[in-house]
């Protein structure tokens, strides 16, 4: 077994994980006693343990005894409907739990790592966006307060071991796009994201090309796009051209926003959505069922997203069991992909 760089050195976490050839959540729960782990990986990492003294800091006496009655919740930005339903979600069981709510945004952030440590002093724990902070920096923050990630770690990267992540489950994103095909006929479709901005929306694409090539289809390079609903108005005219040539007939968004934009600005072209273009998006946002065509969509349930992550959050500062959660998703079928108005 390795030797630390320094005589004497107290070793994180992630240092013990490398001497055993083990990952982080396995060193947590060989020291909890929790978990399923074997035998001879428990006998590493507990010689890992006893050799080098490690004590993990994330409960110690100071965090027990200190007491703010507020959770911390972090993004990258406030604007549109997504944000708005987790922190409606997140503050609702806040409130359940008589404890109160701040809001950071890193964009408004001078130095987001060093203002984020600040922060830990006046909350009692911290619920992070995936992909906001840099690994070692949500690794750092986890050593001062406990921390819940809401959505899916990078690829490559792993939260901090005694850390929990809600996320959602993306599977049916392959039965969204199989309805469009076997029931709609759509076999000329794009993708509009950038799946390299985000896991969850890495995820989303990989089901849809997992859905064309069950189908014997060949999925071709994603459109890339923001996702804002400016960024669906942006992306018109270029599928528009591509429908009008006959490449495409069918739209998988990365969100609704991007959805929404896409279908007014196909809308005030002549374009007939559901008939002529198929446009689908990701959320179940409260506009998605309003406009008309309704957008068939992926539903996310948002704020029960969110608030599983604030309910985790508050049993990791009690110290009570927890584990992390994937929240189901799940097809909600409207005229934008061409069924029948108030199909579900």
């Amino acid at each position: 077994m390795a030797k630390p760089q320094r005589d004497g050195e107290r070793l994180n976490v992630r240092q013990i994980a490398e001497l055993a050839g083990v990952s982080t959540a396995t060193v947590s729960r060989v020291y909890r006693g929790v978990g399923q782990v074997s035998p001879e990986m428990r006998k590493r990492v507990s010689e890992a343990i006893e050799q080098y003294g490690y004590r993990p800091s994330h409960f110690g006496s100071a965090l027990r005894q200190r007491r703010n009655s507020t959770l911390g919740i972090v993004f990258p930005g406030l604007t549109g409907p997504y944000f708005g339903e987790l922190i409606e979600g997140f503050d609702r069981a806040a409130i359940q739990a008589g404890v109160s709510v701040n809001i950071f945004s890193t964009h408004a952030l001078r130095d987001s790592a060093a203002d984020l440590e600040a922060m830990t002093e006046r909350v009692d724990g911290l619920a992070v966006h995936a992909g906001v902070v840099e690994e070692q920096v949500l690794d750092r923050l986890a050593e001062l307060v406990p921390i819940v990630v809401i959505g899916g770690n990078p690829a490559g990267t792993d939260i901090p071991a005694d850390a929990l992540q809600v996320r959602s489950d993306h599977t049916q994103m392959h039965e969204l796009v199989t309805h469009l095909i076997r029931d709609h006929g759509r076999t000329r479709l794009a993708f509009l994201g950038r799946p390299s901005d985000s896991p969850d929306i890495q995820s989303r694409y990989d089901q849809y090309a997992a859905a064309l090539r069950d189908a014997g289809l060949e999925p071709r390079e994603p459109i890339p796009a923001w996702l804002a609903q400016a960024d669906g108005v942006l992306a018109a005219p270029g599928i528009i051209a591509s429908l009008r040539a006959g490449e495409l007939d069918g739209v998988v968004c990365a969100n609704d926003e991007l959805a929404l934009g896409l279908m007014f600005a196909a809308l005030g072209e002549g374009v007939a959505i559901g008939d002529e273009l198929a446009i689908t998006g990701v959320d179940d946002v409260p506009m998605a069922g309003l406009v008309t065509p309704g957008l068939t969509t992926l539903a996310r349930p948002l704020q029960d997203l969110a608030g599983t992550a604030a309910e985790l959050l508050l049993d990791l500062i009690a110290e009570r069991r927890a584990e992390s959660v994937v929240v189901p998703s799940h097809v909600v079928r409207r005229g934008s992909c061409g069924c029948p108005a108030g199909t579900r």
